[in-house]
């Protein structure tokens, strides 16, 4: 299973009117910015800076630090920025898929940022090539670069035609849009991904989550809402709020995307996964002497069933902290091989003792066996795992890249049977039904399409479940 995306944007007003010392280091700060989100994605990333309307950008495979050096931060110079760091869900994770994306055309350059997925991919593409486009990348991010650039020879203004585009692409994206005077943030109508707006000072900032708002020093003014298009520009912010649908935001990243520092749509995640804890505690008590967490977004959801069940939350696990997160690997090998020096059991800690393991999902379920055995073999007596989500039933189309139904391993053994190959004494997940209750949120809210098939866009989704059960007979 595959995610995500991190895009960071700044734009600041104070360099338009001069240039001050005053005024902000933008590379360095959208750097933070993306260390901060670099958890979203481990592929790649990059900046992209607006000097007086030159747009100089550099990206590169691999991760921020390793990416951005001294030398060429400094070498990156402007008033408005934007960064990505990218994990690929649709297109190969290739430095030409890189992000952001740089286009020039007759009205000058773009710049865009995109995290997220569109559904109706092909046929844009598709409909596109046969108008004479060439694409330079297998991402459907330039399809929505080259679908603005069009639409920018028919329109007044770049915002005119970034809402046009919105009108015919579908699925799920937070998207920044740079052009020589502008910065754009835009979020799609069900609200899918997430996109916070703040400010430093003379600046207004973007960002996919508010942890990287709290790496650049910036102050939180609001959520970007579904549907909504801010423009940023040296007059000011202007919005404009196109037509939203019923919101639909990815519960999923407050069960394993987000860290736990941020709050998205006024929900806290780390409260968020503490009740999630709470709540497997409650649905599926048992006897045990120790709870402990699978670093790092079952550890929160530990100490939630840790504090509602009375049972000692132990840390049982070291992780190696240079190792990215297994879940967004490129292949089923890399996975298994992180698994093995990311993890490493404390064998004192778990030794003798009866095991309440807490874990945010199981997918095919080889990591989560490989696993559990190290427990056991770390000299635990009884493990039993507890799941802080409902189990995967379906693909996800909208960033997420949930596997096909025939890689779920819910989709193919009950419970019980999935207990006894991961090797478990017993399996327990969160009950579908209270993730409402998980989010401390009245009203279905959220997109739980991966666990319940209820697609925000339901003809879609059953037209892409078509496709995708089509592509497994062939």
């Amino acid at each position: 299973m595959h995610e995500e995306c991190g895009v960071v944007g700044i734009f600041d007003a104070f360099d338009e009117f001069a240039n001050s010392e005053e005024s902000l280091d933008l590379a360095s700060l959208t750097y933070y910015g993306l260390f901060a989100l670099q958890h979203r994605g481990q592929e790649s990333c990059g900046i992209a800076i607006n000097d007086d309307g030159n747009i100089n950008c550099y990206k590169d495979m691999g991760l921020v630090g390793d990416v951005f050096k001294p030398d060429k931060l400094a070498s990156l110079k402007g008033n408005i920025s934007i960064g990505h760091v990218r994990y690929s869900t649709t297109g190969a994770s290739t430095r030409e898929n890189a992000q952001p994306l740089v286009t020039h055309y007759i009205k000058g350059t773009l710049s865009i940022a995109h995290n997220g997925n569109l559904t109706n991919t092909n046929t844009l593409r598709t409909k596109l090539e046969q108008e004479g486009a060439i694409f330079q990348t297998t991402v459907d991010s330039e399809i929505i670069a080259y679908m603005i650039a069009k639409s920018r020879s028919q329109c007044d203004s770049v915002e005119n035609a970034v809402i046009d585009v919105m009108t015919k692409i579908e699925g799920g994206y937070a998207l920044l849009v740079m052009s020589p005077r502008k910065l754009i943030a835009a979020r799609d109508p069900y609200g899918l991904k997430p996109l916070v707006m703040g400010k430093i000072g003379h600046a207004i900032v973007f960002a996919s989550e508010t942890c990287a708002l709290d790496a650049m020093g910036a102050e939180l003014i609001r959520d970007v809402k579904p549907g909504e298009v801010v423009i940023v520009d040296r007059y000011g912010i202007r919005y404009v709020q196109t037509p939203a649908r019923k919101c639909a935001k990815c519960v999923f990243e407050y069960i394993y995307f987000a860290r736990p520092d941020s709050v998205m749509d006024g929900i806290s995640v780390f409260e968020s996964r503490l009740e999630a804890g709470r709540l497997l505690a409650r649905q599926h008590p048992v006897e045990a002497d120790i709870v402990i967490g699978i670093p790092e977004s079952g550890l929160d959801a530990a100490l939630g069933y840790s504090m509602e069940s009375g049972i000692p939350y132990v840390k049982g696990f070291v992780k190696n902290n240079y190792i990215g997160r297994t879940f967004i690997k490129p292949s089923q090998a890399l996975r298994k091989q992180a698994v093995r020096i990311k993890l490493n059991p404390i064998d004192s800690a778990v030794k003798g003792k009866r095991v309440i393991m807490i874990d945010d999902s199981i997918v095919r379920g080889t990591t989560i066996a490989n696993i559990v055995k190290m427990l056991r073999t770390a000299g635990a007596t009884e493990v039993h795992v507890r799941i802080s989500s409902p189990p995967f039933l379906y693909p996800c189309f909208y960033g997420t890249d949930v596997p096909s139904r025939s890689n779920l391993i819910a989709c193919q053994h009950t419970i019980p049977e999935i207990s006894d190959i991961i090797g478990a004494d017993s399996l327990g997940y969160l009950d579908v039904n209270t993730l409402g209750d998980m989010l401390h949120e009245e009203g279905h809210k959220f997109c739980d399409a991966c666990f319940t098939g209820d697609y925000p866009n339901i003809e879609t989704g059953i037209d892409l479940l078509k496709e995708d059960a089509e592509s497994l007979e062939k």
